[in-house]
C-alpha cells in the first residue's frame, strides 16, 4: 500500500511552486512590451487556459494515481509507445528546464544585489544542490520546505503589489490596445510559460491522500488568479512595465534602496519552488519508466537512484552551456516545446480515461488548449521530436540484444514476472470498461 505523505497545504505549496517559477521575474514586462495595457487581458485569457489544464490533471491524478505521471495515463489510454515517448519528453526536459530557471534565477539575484556574473552561476547550482538534497532527504521534508519557500514568495509578491498601488494610475492605461488585439495574442504566447507546471504535481499523485490533489489544484488556481491579475494591473499602471527587472522597479515606488535585496530574495524563492516540484517529479517518473523498462534499472531503480542520475544530467548541460554560452532563451524554449508536447497527449489521453460528461468535457478543453501551445512552439517542436527519434532507436537496439521477452496481448515488452502478475502502473491496452475504472497501487 502506498504511503501517502503529501498534506493539503504541502500538495498546494508543491503544486504552486511548479506553476510559479522563474518566469514571474521577467514575463510581467514582456507581456506589456508585447500588448502594452492590453497585457492585463493576456493574463485573464493565461487563467482561462489554465483552468481546464489544471483540472485534466488533478483529475487523472486522482482517478489514475501512479508515479509514472503523465506518461502513466498515456500509457493506459493509448498504448505503450505514448507511455514511453511521454516519459522521455518529461525526464529529458527536467535538466534542460531545472538549468534555464536556475540560472535565470541566479543571474537575476546577483544583479539584485550587485554581484558578477560567476557569481550568479555559482548561485544556480547552490539552488540545484538545495533542490536535491532536500528530495534525498524525503518528499515530506521537501514538501514543507516548499511550504515555507512558497510562504515566503507570497509574501514577497503581496509587498511588490502592495507597494506600487501609490503609484497606480488611470492615464497608464490608455490607449489600452496600442498594438490591437494581435498585441495581446503575441503577449498570450510569450505567456505560455507561466501555465506549464500543471503536469509536473502529476507525477507526485500518488503521494496525496483522497481528494487532496484535487483540493491542492483548486486552491492554486484561486491563488494564480490573484497574484497574475494583480501584477498584472499593478505592473502596467505603476509604470514598472518598462522595466526589464518589474518587481524590482514595483517595490521601488514606495521601499526605495530596499527594493534590490527583496527581490533578490524573490528570485531565489521562485526559482526554488519550480525546481524543487520538477526534480521531485521527474525521479519519480525515472523509478516508473525503469520499471516499465524504458530505461535501465541499473540507473533509475529508486527516487535516490533517479535523483543522482538527474544531477549527472543537470551537471552535463550545465558544463555544455558553460564551455558553448547557449543562452537563457533557447533553453526555456526547449523546454517548453518538450512540455507543451507532454501536456498535449496527457490531455488527448484523459478524453478516453475520464468519464463522459463535465469531466470528459473538461480534457476536450484541455486538448483543444494544448493542441495551441504546440502550434506557438513552432521549430522549437524539433526537441521533442528527436528525444523521441533517439529514444525508440535505443528501444530497437537494445531489444534485438534482448530477445528473450515474453510478448502477451495488452502487455509488451514485459519480462516474464510482470506478465503473470503485473505490475504497478504498468500501461495496457485497457478495454472500454478498464478506461474509465481508477487503478490503484
Amino acid at each position: 500500500m502506498t504511503e501517502h505523505r503529501l498534506g493539503v497545504w504541502q500538495g498546494t505549496a508543491t503544486v504552486l511552486g511548479g506553476v510559479l517559477g522563474p518566469g514571474m521575474l521577467v514575463l510581467p514586462h514582456l507581456a506589456a512590451a508585447a500588448a502594452g495595457p492590453g497585457s492585463v487581458l493576456a493574463w485573464a485569457a493565461l487563467i482561462i487556459v489554465s483552468v481546464p489544464i489544471a483540472f485534466t490533471f488533478a483529475l487523472l491524478g486522482l482517478r489514475h494515481p501512479d508515479g509514472g505521471g503523465v506518461a502513466h495515463f498515456a500509457g493506459t489510454a493509448i498504448g505503450r509507445w505514448a507511455y514511453a515517448v511521454v516519459g522521455w519528453w518529461f525526464i529529458a526536459a527536467v535538466p534542460i528546464g531545472t538549468l534555464a530557471g536556475a540560472l535565470a534565477g541566479g543571474i537575476y539575484t546577483a544583479d539584485a544585489f550587485g554581484w558578477d556574473s560567476r557569481t550568479a552561476t555559482v548561485i544556480a547550482f547552490a539552488l540545484l544542490a538545495v533542490a536535491f538534497v532536500a528530495n534525498a532527504a524525503g518528499l515530506r521534508t521537501s514538501g514543507r520546505m516548499q511550504v515555507v519557500m512558497v510562504g515566503l514568495l507570497l509574501a514577497v509578491l503581496t509587498t511588490a503589489i502592495v507597494a506600487s498601488l501609490p503609484a497606480v494610475s488611470a492615464e497608464r492605461f490608455e490607449p489600452f490596445l496600442p498594438f490591437g488585439f494581435g498585441g495581446v495574442s503575441s503577449a498570450v504566447g510569450v505567456l505560455i510559460f507561466a501555465f506549464v507546471g500543471w503536469e509536473a504535481a502529476s507525477h507526485l499523485s500518488a503521494d496525496f491522500a483522497g481528494r487532496r490533489l484535487l483540493t491542492a489544484t483548486a486552491l492554486t488556481l484561486a491563488a494564480i488568479t490573484v497574484i497574475y491579475l494583480s501584477v498584472a494591473v499593478t505592473v502596467v499602471g505603476s509604470g514598472a512595465a518598462s522595466s526589464p527587472v518589474p518587481l524590482t522597479a514595483m517595490m521601488r515606488t514606495s521601499l526605495g534602496a530596499a527594493a534590490e535585496p527583496v527581490t533578490g530574495v524573490a528570485a531565489l524563492v521562485l526559482t526554488f519552488g519550480a525546481i524543487n516540484t520538477y526534480i521531485a517529479g521527474a525521479s519519480r517518473l525515472g523509478v516508473a519508466l525503469a520499471q516499465q523498462r524504458l530505461l535501465p534499472r541499473r540507473i533509475a531503480s529508486s527516487p535516490h537512484r533517479s535523483l543522482t542520475v538527474l544531477a549527472a544530467a543537470i551537471a552535463v548541460v550545465g558544463a555544455v552551456a558553460l564551455v558553448r554560452p547557449i543562452g537563457l532563451d533557447p533553453l526555456l524554449r526547449a523546454t517548453s516545446a518538450c512540455l507543451a508536447a507532454v501536456m498535449f497527449i496527457g490531455a488527448l489521453a484523459a478524453t478516453r480515461l475520464l468519464p463522459a460528461g463535465r469531466m470528459r468535457a473538461t480534457a476536450v478543453a484541455a486538448t483543444a488548449l494544448t493542441a495551441l501551445t504546440l502550434v506557438l512552439s513552432g521549430g522549437y517542436l524539433a526537441v521533442p521530436a528527436a528525444i523521441a527519434a533517439v529514444g525508440f532507436t535505443a528501444r530497437t537496439i537494445h531489444s534485438r540484444r534482448v530477445p528473450a521477452l515474453i510478448t502477451v496481448p495488452g502487455a509488451p515488452d514485459l519480462p516474464p514476472h510482470e506478465a503473470r502478475t503485473g505490475t504497478a502502473g504498468a500501461p495496457t491496452e485497457p478495454g472500454p470498461a478498464a478506461a474509465t475504472q481508477p487503478r490503484h497501487l
